[in-house]
């Protein structure tokens, strides 16, 4: 009795030691990881709209007659498209804006004479390279702007004009869709005419100005 309860209990025993190594030969089931996480790339590529707004000197110049400072305010709105090829930025933008850049002088003779800008717009293009979401750019194209002048007495005179503008700018991307703008542009405007039933003799009036303009744009 007693040999056979010493052989179960060394059976006993061997089996106990075996079963991890068996279980150890057992094939397992594989592990599987999750791709990694990618984060998109930010690209300026789309079409925007915006608000801006800033603040215009410059000068006016009345022939024959004096030459005078002009300065004022703008604001308005913005519409633009953008293309990204590698760093490079290229774009398409337009702006109009309503202006309170005006001044006055004494004329030739007399009298006040004021130019105003009641209104401004640019049709521009834009180059500009790309650090992630930080955009610096330089723009150039044509300009519009309503010219008003006031000759003394009661007349006046309205003309628009078509001249040209070149400037630069920065823009920061602050959220996928959001980005802010700070840019410099000249404009001239060229030459409008006061014409004799305003300004008697006539007038020949130059229009050269500067603007700083700070800008909010949403892109889709």
């Amino acid at each position: 009795m007693k040999r056979f309860l010493l052989t179960a209990c060394a059976g006993l025993f061997a089996a106990v030691m075996a079963t991890p190594s068996s279980a150890a030969d057992l094939p397992r089931a594989p592990i599987y990881k999750g791709p990694a996480y990618v984060a998109p790339v930010f690209t300026w590529t789309g079409f925007y709209v915006g608000i801006n707004g800033g603040y215009g000197w410059g000068s006016t110049n009345w022939n024959p007659g004096p030459e005078w400072d002009i300065k004022g305010w703008l604001v308005g709105g913005t519409l633009g498209y953008n293309i990204q090829t590698g760093n490079f930025v290229w774009g398409i933008e337009g702006d109009l804006d309503w202006s309170n850049i005006k001044g006055s002088a004494t004329c030739m003779g007399g009298g006040t004479c004021q130019t105003s800008l009641d209104w401004l717009g640019t049709v521009r293009g834009r180059i500009g390279y790309a650090f992630d979401r930080f955009l610096p750019y330089i723009t150039g194209g044509a300009a519009f702007g309503g010219v008003k002048m006031d000759p003394p007495g009661a007349g006046d005179a309205s003309e628009t004009r078509i001249g040209w503008t070149l400037g630069g700018g920065v823009e920061w991307a602050f959220l996928p869709g959001w980005s802010a703008k700070l840019e410099y542009l000249y404009t001239d405007l060229g030459t409008a005419h006061c014409g004799i039933a305003a300004c008697g003799g006539g007038r020949d009036v130059d229009n050269k100005f500067s603007v700083v303009k700070a800008g909010l744009n949403y892109r889709f």
